[in-house]
């Protein structure tokens, strides 16, 4: 690995805009460099993956990582990249948040670390909450045009007719950040910030801050990192389910490892630069034997693991890839009766469902009647014993027959059944 982070984050594609100066202080000496977390929900996504990783590879360079938590500013909202005013959060919601957030990042950066260069979690409601309208117009609001300020693009942009205009609140929100900055330099020797190129402006306005409350002396920087996008033009982070979140509760695992594993080649190629921790080298080597044989997908599968044991642990990864086994490989019946009622509905999200009674099983169903009769999957009794015929026809991934009955035994955690029509029509019966 470079001692440079900065030849190591371009290589990686994660430097968009950079202040003169940064490359050279961070080569210097030891530099404790923040980035700030919007307390928008209880959870980060992971469009917030990307600034998580900038702060593990700080550490990794021996540098101090700052993880900001938005108390304050989250009661205010960044009108960055934002057409319209965000609605505000009361403080039992904001401070549910602020608390899901900590946890998802003390995943990431160990804040309990004796180390020199150990990882600080802070809260800027802590400083804001006592800072009074007149002393922050005073000390801080002096310091900043309102020229300088109108010319920042976040600003510019809404002023010019997309969406209703900027509240005051809004405006505010650079100054509000911009002490931030100023506050962690005087308390924690913050040099730099860091954070998406959607942030350039509050960051400047903050070094900006810096010189002109400290003295000329008092010299911070400022870089950002490219807001991730997809090839085909949609937008990052989202599946059909909404986003795609770094704690369970609210992305399954093996949603979370499925979500990567479909990666499309040419964002498999960038991402695993921006995703993972592998070297160049490792990297390339990936690249050009996925680029031999794109059909084997062997990017999207590292890519899907070393993301998953970053995000949630080697184990979750195992039970992931075993569930991906499971529907799309070659598994058996025995393998089924292992999952949990949960894991099982998770896997199978999606696939044709009906219910049918216990009395049923009781008195043995007939695979006819589990296809079609009592369940409508395929259109008629004719067709259930055509694809029995052609051998097609599988209850809990083992073929059967059209004089095979369906009875207790067969069921999932006496539950469910799970037929199968050729490779990859899947149905579920749910007994009751």
């Amino acid at each position: 690995m470079s001692q440079n982070i900065i030849t190591e984050l371009q290589w990686r594609g994660l430097v968009q805009d950079i202040m003169p100066g940064t490359e050279e202080q961070l080569l210097k000496e030891m530099t404790s460099t923040y980035i700030g977390f919007d307390p928008t929900a209880d959870s980060l996504h992971i469009g917030s993956l990307v600034p998580i990783i900038l702060l593990v590879h700080l550490e990794k360079f021996g540098h101090k990582p700052v993880a900001l938590v938005g108390g304050a500013t989250g009661m205010i909202g960044d009108p960055s990249g934002k057409s319209d005013e965000r609605n505000l959060l009361d403080e039992e919601a904001l401070a549910k948040n602020v608390a899901g957030i900590k946890s998802v990042l003390s995943r990431f950066l160990d804040f309990n670390s004796t180390a020199v260069n150990a990882p600080v979690l802070v809260n800027n409601y802590d400083w804001m909450k006592d800072f009074s309208f007149i002393d922050f117009a005073r000390e801080v609001g002096k310091r900043i045009t309102v020229n300088y300020m109108m010319a920042k693009d976040s600003v510019k942009k809404r002023l010019s007719g997309e969406g209703e205009g900027m509240s005051f609140t809004e405006f505010t929100y650079q100054l509000i950040q911009g002490y931030d900055f100023v506050h962690l330099y005087n308390t924690h020797n913050c040099k730099l910030q860091m954070g998406g190129s959607d942030q350039w402006g509050n960051i400047t306005t903050g070094t900006e801050l810096i010189r002109r409350m400290n003295g000329d002396g008092a010299k911070a920087f400022a870089m950002t990192c490219p807001l991730i996008t997809k090839a085909d033009g949609s937008k990052f982070g989202k599946s059909e389910g909404g986003n795609i979140w770094l704690t369970s509760d609210k992305t399954s695992v093996y949603k979370f490892y499925q979500f990567w594993l479909n990666t499309a080649d040419a964002d498999a190629i960038k991402y695993i630069k921006i995703f993972t921790f592998l070297n160049q080298e490792t990297v390339n080597q990936l690249i050009s034997e996925h680029e031999e044989a794109p059909h084997l997908r062997l990017l999207q599968k590292r890519l899907a693991e070393e993301i998953t044991i970053f995000v949630h642990s080697k184990e979750e990864l195992e039970k992931a890839i075993q569930a991906s086994n499971i529907l799309f490989g070659k598994s058996t019946s025995d393998d089924l009766k292992k999952l949990s009622n949960e894991q099982f509905l998770e896997i199978f999200d999606g696939v044709p469902q009906a219910t049918v009674s216990q009395e049923n099983i009781d008195s043995g169903l007939s695979i006819v009647d589990a296809l079609a009769g009592k369940t409508n999957f395929l259109a008629s009794n004719g067709e259930a014993k055509r694809e029995l015929k052609a051998n097609a026809v599988s209850v809990n991934k083992e073929k059967v027959s059209e004089d095979f009955k369906i009875s207790q035994e067969d069921l999932i955690n006496g539950k469910f059944v799970l037929i199968g029509k050729g490779k990859k029509n899947n149905y579920i019966l749910v007994i009751e």
